[in-house]
């Protein structure tokens, strides 16, 4: 707990204890030691994919390195934005925290994309409840989850547009600056403990041209020019020096040229069941059997007679694995294992490099959502991490209770994770 929340020394400051009153001449109690941290800095990078530091030089990104340490840290599955962004916000397994991306909800008979539903709470929830500040610049994950529009305490603001347009938020509060906060002007009280900003540029084009896309050293330049003026800022304001700085992203990026929906269906068909694929708020057909919701992976699920056959699953999943270019079929043995959300089907496909379980694009197109990527590069720096003190196998779990150690703050409370000791220092 960091020593601005100190029940217990300020019953003693005051001469009380659960006996009644003590004398004034007793011993005071000893002050926590205070936190590594005064500040987070969070930049949140959608689509980083731990192969792209072979193709941009990154200067601001490699001095903050010299700081700290540059590793790769695995995410969760499914490797989608939200599931994975939840996972670092909140340090918990998607099987924990329930977000859930491209799957069938039997209660509302529909397939559901991407939602913001967490079942325990953030980081930013858990700073606010123990007396801290924070400030996200469109990191959605953490809105109404910690940070909140026109709360200078909690500050959410959601600019739109590129990278440079959130860190300019983000600066503006370093310096003390008001920002527009859901339309109203707000100016944070001090710089906040946590910031976080949130860039989506290398998803997007990831997604548009695929992960070798031409532009992609342009685009990480760009990042990396963002992350300059973000330091730049701190500095700016004379926190430099107490500040931390954490980089990371949520997945990495695939290619791919080819689609199987066909087959796919095709080979579930010829065991006598009636499937489908289903795009987002879409119910199935009358008679459907099996649905199919596309995120990167397919999430495969039971429905009408096929629900009330024993042998539905184990046979299915016997076919799928049998076709071509089909990589993995996971049953729920195999979902709890990788800790996925229980919302999944009882099988989930993945396809292998360089095809969709979905039609063939007019154009090669990136995709994520598989266990190819889960590597992502984590940069942790400055004030409280240990120069070259590579953490050890980090997650997207250890996030959150990472950056609450070098706060002084206790880790969310649904958190599975821990924190990289090895990787911070005590002040």
């Amino acid at each position: 707990m960091r020593t601005r929340s100190r029940p217990l020394i300020a019953l003693v400051a005051a001469g009380l204890t659960a006996a009644g009153i003590i004398a004034a001449t007793a011993p005071a109690a000893s002050a926590a030691p205070p936190p590594a941290a005064d500040h987070v800095v969070f930049i949140a990078l959608d689509g980083f994919d731990a192969r792209y530091l072979d193709d941009a030089p990154m200067p601001n990104l490699r001095h903050l390195v010299t700081r700290g340490s540059l590793t790769t840290s695995t995410g969760v599955m499914t490797s989608i934005t939200n599931p994975s962004w939840s996972s670092i916000a909140t340090g918990a397994w998607p099987e924990t925290h329930l977000n859930t991306a491209y799957w069938f909800d039997a209660e509302t008979g529909t397939a559901r994309s991407q939602q913001r539903d967490l079942a325990v709470p953030t980081i930013a929830e858990a700073i606010r409840d123990q007396g801290g500040t924070v400030m996200s610049s469109q990191w959605f994950i953490l809105q109404n989850h910690g940070v909140v529009y026109g709360d200078p305490d909690a500050l959410y603001t959601q600019p739109g547009g590129t990278c440079d347009r959130r860190a300019d938020d983000a600066i503006a509060v370093l310096h003390g600056e008001p920002v527009d906060s859901g339309g109203s002007l707000t100016t944070a009280n001090g710089i906040p403990d946590l910031i976080a900003v949130y860039c989506d540029t290398l998803d997007v084009l990831g997604h548009a041209d695929g992960s070798a896309a031409a532009g992609m050293p342009a685009a990480l330049a760009e990042v990396d020019e963002q992350i300059g003026r973000i330091v730049q800022a701190t500095k700016d304001a004379g926190i430099y020096g107490r500040t931390a700085f954490v980089i990371t992203g949520d997945h990495g990026m695939s290619t791919f040229t080819q689609g199987m929906q066909a087959p796919l269906l095709a080979a579930i068909e010829a065991l006598g069941y009636d499937a489908e694929v289903l795009a987002a708020g879409r119910a199935p057909q009358p008679g459907t059997d099996v649905v199919i919701v596309i995120g990167g992976v397919g999430s495969l699920h039971l429905v009408g007679d096929a629900a009330d056959d024993p042998t539905a699953a184990v046979r299915i999943e016997a076919a799928l694995a049998a076709l071509p270019h089909v990589s993995a079929v996971y049953d729920e043995a195999d979902q709890r294992a990788m800790h996925m959300s229980p919302k999944y089907g009882e099988l989930v496909i993945e396809p292998e490099e360089g095809w969709s379980l979905g039609t063939t694009p007019a154009d090669a197109a990136g995709v994520h959502g598989t266990s190819r990527n889960l590597e992502v590069p984590l940069v942790l720096s400055g004030a409280g991490v240990r120069p070259n003190g590579d953490p050890v196998n980090p997650r997207h779990i250890d996030v959150a209770p990472t950056i609450a150690a070098l706060l002084g703050y206790d880790a969310p409370a649904g958190a599975d994770g821990r924190v990289l000791d090895e990787a911070v220092r005590a002040r």
